[in-house]
């Protein structure tokens, strides 16, 4: 009887331990019974946004956060919703503060997901939310405007908008952030803060970022990431620098003006093609006289126009082209000094000048990496992807508005590659052969969902 009693305990004692431990009422016997899956490290009463079910098993171990965010990502059926969302953007492109039908697709699948969202900022931009509601606040930025582009590339989800096309992959970059939503929103319970979405228009032209930050957009926001697809790096690899990364972007237009004459007679006339020619030759000495040899900087008279009369001295003479710098100081000396240049060189041969630097349109300022936000996307790219999928690539003289939020909070902006050979993913942005290697998408989801969820454990340390 003995015997008998000690093989029943030897049975039953595993079980009311078990039963202690977990609490009365928070383990359901039947299912260890039955055999059962069954996490035992919370009661079975968890809140909605911590239930543990088996589509969304936990995670806390060092790696177990990139499986998951890769696992998520790569799911066959994510694959192809987030690259039909691309396709269904680069179908119908939309230039700056036209992007209406774009928003409206950001914001169905913002609600499929019950995400919360703010609308509009910036005439058609969007503000997404997820996680606490509660401080620290983290950003991701996508862009969302076309470029006025005929597409060249024949396949079967063609631009069918005549004369406009996605020659820049803001298409791919609005599907990887939405299916960046989608990720988080499905780990909403692991983020230790708030994450914000910003669905961002007219980045080619009309600076949607200086006038999203006006709207509201980086309010309680303390750091901001972004990244740019890249046809110099093969698909899915990771490039970024510390430090200047992109080049301050400025535009100029100067109108000469002098006395129109006959040309074989000049000496009745004010010559403004005299005055600009001089103008011309004077600029090109900003960058070569005046300027550290060690700061890169850029001036390009890129158009003149004098009429079209050859045997008439024109009232009037048009110049202009773009300047561009690493820095904010050396940035707006030249545009100082472009317009001392042009109106002095001017008044020399008695014409006078006017020069409009687009300043509410096309004027960007140096985009600037922090040091911190940079190696966290480093990091972050190297634990999720390897060693061999990140690259540290050195700074371009092309621009961002991007750079509008880094000068206000710490930032950092990355590129993804997008080149595939094989496929004919070769041309640089505004191309009208322009076009990626869609396997990026899932990719660029889940870097963007890695870098806000782990920006978290980067605030906690201080």
């Amino acid at each position: 009887m003995a015997r008998e009693l000690a093989s029943v305990l030897v049975l039953v004692l595993p079980f009311l331990l078990l039963v202690w431990r977990t609490g009365a009422g928070g383990l359901d016997v039947d299912k260890l019974l039955f055999g059962e899956e069954y996490d035992v490290s919370a009661p079975s009463s968890l809140p909605p946004r911590l239930n543990l079910s088996r589509s969304s098993p936990p995670t806390g171990g060092d790696d177990e956060w990139k499986e998951e965010i890769l696992r998520l990502a790569r799911r066959p059926e994510a694959v192809e919703w987030v690259k039909e969302l691309r396709r269904r953007i680069h179908e119908h492109p939309e230039l700056a503060y036209e992007e209406v039908e774009t928003g409206r697709l950001i914001m169905e699948e913002l609600d499929a997901m019950g995400v919360e969202y703010r609308f509009p900022l910036a005439m058609t931009g969007i503000v997404a939310t997820i996680g606490t509601g509660e401080p620290p606040i983290v950003a991701l930025r996508a862009d969302m405007d076309a470029l006025p582009i005929q597409e060249a590339v024949e396949w079967k989800h063609k631009s069918k908008i005549p004369g406009k096309m996605h020659a820049c992959g803001h298409d791919a970059h609005v599907a990887m952030l939405v299916g960046a939503a989608k990720i988080l929103k499905a780990r909403e319970h692991h983020l230790k803060g708030t994450v914000k979405l910003l669905f961002q228009p007219a980045e080619e032209a009309g600076i949607g970022a200086k006038r999203m930050i006006e709207d509201g957009a980086l309010r309680g926001v303390e750091a901001i990431f972004a990244v740019h697809v890249s046809h110099e790096h093969p698909t899915s690899v990771i490039g970024s620098k510390a430090g200047p990364l992109l080049a301050g972007c400025g535009f100029f237009k100067a109108v000469i003006k002098g006395r129109q004459g006959p040309a074989d007679n000049p000496r009745h006339s004010v010559d403004p093609i005299l005055a600009a020619s001089a103008a011309v030759i004077s600029l090109q000495n900003i960058v070569s006289r005046e300027s550290n040899p060690l700061d890169s900087q850029v001036v390009s008279v890129a158009a003149v126009n004098g009429g079209s009369n050859l045997d008439l001295v024109p009232e009037s003479a048009i110049l202009g082209g773009t300047f561009r710098a690493f820095s904010n100081a050396s940035f707006h000396k030249l545009r100082q000094r472009i317009e001392e240049v042009i109106v002095m060189q001017s008044s020399v041969y008695k014409c006078s000048a006017s020069v409009d630097f687009f300043e509410n349109e096309r004027f960007y300022p140096p985009t600037v990496n922090d040091d911190i936000m940079y190696k966290h996307v480093k990091n972050v790219a190297v634990s999720l992807l390897g060693t061999k999928n990140y690259k540290d690539v050195p700074p371009m003289m092309g621009a961002e508005d991007f750079s509008f939020y880094s000068e206000i909070v710490p930032a950092a902006f990355y590129y993804i590659g997008v080149r595939n050979e094989s496929l004919g993913s070769i041309h640089t942005g505004h191309s009208p052969y322009f076009m990626i290697d869609e396997d990026v998408l899932p990719v660029g989801a889940a870097v963007h969902a890695a870098i806000a969820e782990r920006y978290f454990f980067l605030s906690e340390q201080g």
